[in-house]
């Protein structure tokens, strides 16, 4: 298998590729900056004509030894046409030049055998006589049976040649690329053919694409689609146009880590590149934070369908969530649903908190208090979507200031705002005269209902003493996420680390506080 390093632009390797309902057959995956391309083997004619066949016509005579220098396995008892599984140095096969392992073997001198069994096409290959016409075609998809060893249920036979001496495992499909002609000064031992009969004819067994995935807004997948349950060292990749790869296996945990990673750091790569020429249409209090696909976990579920992917956008205030990922303007006006960042709350899951066997996950309060569960492929995406998340609420904040809500205490219409510079201000809704007000260091602590109240615990400067304030709101989660957010904006203001990877953002981005708009108490 050839890799070439992650830090290159190119990757490639050969896999299992299981695709529907068919037998799992050999692919090669080659990963670029901006696309996945997924090969198989084909036989094609390479000069002559025609160009490229999907079925040749050879003409072979017996030899006395040898016969006709082939074997065959399959049947239409193992629901696959007959194969050739082996052909052997210097025999007519061979030096047709126009046969190759994993040839289905269509028709005999013109007798349609597609649906023989194995037993009936071996009669009919040894009733052939002297000369034998095949009609043939490269079975791609085959190499799982062409490598079982063999067995009572699993003949090969070497035609022409008794069956003492056909035992043995069968050779398994000749790897990729090489020149399956022979050549004075082609020494390659796994040469499986040599000058065709005819020179005006070429061919070759070769990698041709198969699928091209691009990786642009692509999604990766390991789970089995709309469950929990992780495949086994496989994953595959689904395009945004819903192509899919199919399901890709690997040999090792360890190398299916180390392609989900390359593939996932390809279409992280591509997403910021797009990110930053969309947000050259977007003014600075609405740019893009964070693109990506998660998987949302469905609360009712129907059948086995337990989770839908989604794709969330982190732009400007809110929090957008997708079917598909917006590419107009417009397409940011037909989100499934949108939350402002400061009005909800997330939280990445540990192992204990995890609501199934999905392992990267993390959980959104929303403002109306409701829980929606999502996951993603990656350990690293989870720790980008962390990042992100609390990177986009700073800014909001920074950005507005303050924020005021409209509460009731002791049967009075009030407003409380949570105000970034001063802490909390609680004012008369109609003369906007202030009552108290309270700065972020002096509440100690806080309960609420998981209704409409809210109880704060204020330590009064002068006294010390602790003064309870209960309010009732009609958006009660909206306030405590709110508040959450500015406490956590004031604490990221005084850590040098997150304040210094911020800076670039917040000059080019958020206003400056002078500029913000804040309310007028009267005292």
């Amino acid at each position: 298998m050839d890799f070439k390093s992650s830090n290159e632009e190119t990757k490639t390797g050969i896999f299992l590729l299981q695709d529907g309902s068919e037998e799992p057959f050999n692919v090669r995956l080659h990963l670029a900056k901006d696309i996945l391309t997924i090969q198989e083997q084909d036989v094609i004619c390479v000069s002559g004509e025609p160009f490229y066949s999907s079925e040749r016509t050879v003409t072979i005579r017996r030899q006395t030894i040898g016969g006709f220098g082939l074997s065959i396995k399959g049947g239409a008892e193992h629901k696959i046409p007959v194969v050739i599984s082996k052909i052997s140095k210097e025999q007519k096969a061979e030096l047709s030049g126009l046969l190759f392992i994993g040839d289905a073997i269509l028709q005999i001198n013109g007798i349609n055998v597609r649906s023989y069994r194995h037993e009936e096409v071996v009669q009919v290959l040894r009733n052939a006589g002297e000369e034998v016409t095949l009609t043939v075609s490269f079975l791609k998809r085959t190499p799982a049976f062409l490598k079982l060893p063999l067995c009572e249920d699993c003949t090969c036979t070497f035609l022409g040649v008794p069956s003492d001496q056909s035992s043995g495992t069968s050779s398994p499909l000749c790897d990729s690329g090489l020149h399956l002609n022979y050549h004075p000064n082609n020494t390659d031992s796994l040469s499986c053919s040599s000058w065709p009969t005819s020179p005006a004819l070429r061919w070759e067994k070769r990698w041709v694409d198969l699928r091209l995935i691009p990786l642009l807004h692509a999604r990766l997948s390991q789970y089995v689609p709309g469950s929990d349950v992780c495949r086994l060292n496989a994953f595959q990749v689904i395009a945004v146009d819903g192509v899919c790869s199919g399901v890709i296996q690997c040999p090792g945990g360890d190398e299916c880590l180390d392609w989900l990673h390359a593939i996932g750091a390809n279409m992280s790569a591509l997403t910021k590149h797009n990110v930053k020429k969309i947000n050259r249409n977007f003014p600075v209090n609405q740019q893009i934070v964070y693109m990506g696909w998660v998987e949302e976990k469905e609360l009712d579920s129907v059948q086995d369908r337990m989770y839908t992917p989604r794709f969330l956008a982190l732009r400007g205030s809110s929090l957008f969530k997708f079917s598909a990922p917006p590419v107009t303007t417009w397409d940011w006006t037909r989100a499934e649903k949108s939350f402002t960042v400061y009005e909800i709350m997330c939280k990445v899951l540990k192992d204990g908190d995890l609501v199934d066997q999905r392992r990267h996950a993390l959980s959104l309060q929303t403002d109306a208090g409701e829980d929606c569960f999502f996951s993603v492929e990656l350990e690293c995406e989870l720790l980008v979507w962390e990042k992100a998340f609390q990177m986009a609420t700073f800014l909001e904040v920074e950005r507005i200031q303050c924020k005021t809500y409209a509460c009731i205490m002791e049967s009075h219409l009030m407003g409380l705002t949570i105000d970034f510079g001063m802490g909390f201000v609680c004012f008369d809704a109609a003369s906007k005269a202030v009552l108290w007000r309270y700065k972020f260091s002096q509440l100690k602590g806080s309960s609420d209902d998981g209704k409409s109240k809210i109880k704060f615990l204020f330590q009064n400067q002068d006294t010390k003493l602790i003064e309870a304030k209960e309010l009732e709101f009609s958006n009660l989660f909206a306030v405590l996420h709110c508040i959450h957010a500015f406490f956590a904006a004031k604490v990221a203001c005084l850590d040098p680390m997150f304040t210094g990877s911020q800076n670039s953002t917040t000059a080019t981005m958020v206003p400056s506080a002078a500029h913000a708009s804040k309310i007028k108490y009267s005292s």
